[in-house]
């Protein structure tokens, strides 16, 4: 099993550790790794490791069997081997534009008040997918209210709590495709805004900033109908 540093510190942007294996397609296996791997629909962190003075770009993070996470060179070259120690730095600006990008998802899916059927995230846009029947109406009034929060400043922070408590309180599910992570027993809840009066308060194993305000200025893009019961909304860093 892998130690997952950046669920304990997102902030953190390098790390020294130790090779524990390699996987058949040829990614990098550590004991502890700041690399988030792909899923929820955030993409896998790139970055480099170096040892022994070799500097191996990496160019994504996937997750590998048995809670494992795999660091996938960007180019075919020799593996560290097993028991190595290496340093790996992540491409750091590329990560924390994902943070801004997914806690705006966060306050999108508040401010349109349907079931997250799907998403994704990239460095410079993020989009929900909704279960509802028509088109927003009032796209000045959503763009407003997404920025009211941003300049709340809201702090963005998690607890825990067990699967049997999720089970118990389904409302905090809002992701109708996606389900939460539940592998340990334990379910992770990302809160924005106060513990007795929050923003946001919902199951999420993704990477967020520290605070809205450091998402910066958003823009509302494209609305696209993907169905009967389904519209695509964008959302976009304006920086």
């Amino acid at each position: 099993m892998t130690r997952m540093l950046f669920r304990e510190d997102a902030y953190l942007r390098d790390a020294d550790a130790r090779v524990i294996a390699h996987t058949p397609e040829g990614g990098v296996v550590l004991d502890a790794t700041v690399f988030y791997p792909t899923g929820g629909g955030q993409p896998g962190d790139s970055g480099v490791l170096e040892w022994d003075g070799i500097r191996m770009p990496i160019a994504t993070t996937l997750k590998a069997q048995d809670d494992q996470i795999a660091l996938v060179p960007a180019e075919p070259q020799p593996l560290p081997g097993i028991g190595t120690y290496v340093t790996q730095s992540l491409d750091w600006d590329r990560r924390h534009r994902h943070m801004r990008v997914h806690t705006a998802l966060h306050l999108l899916s508040v401010v349109v008040p349907f079931g997250v059927t799907g998403g994704s995230i990239s460095a410079n846009h993020g989009r929900l997918d909704f279960d509802m029947p028509e088109s927003l109406e009032n796209r000045e009034a959503i763009e407003a209210t997404l920025n009211a929060y941003v300049m709340e400043d809201a702090q963005v922070s998690e607890d825990w709590i067990t699967a049997a408590e999720l089970d118990e309180n389904p409302g905090l599910i809002r992701t109708m495709a996606v389900k939460p992570p539940r592998g340990t027993g334990r379910v992770r809840l990302v809160r924005i805004g106060d513990v007795g009066d929050p923003i946001d308060l919902q199951p999420c194993g993704g990477t967020h900033v520290a605070r809205t305000g450091e998402i910066g200025q958003l823009r509302l893009g494209r609305i696209e109908k993907k169905g009967r019961m389904n519209r695509r909304v964008y959302i976009h860093l304006d920086n």
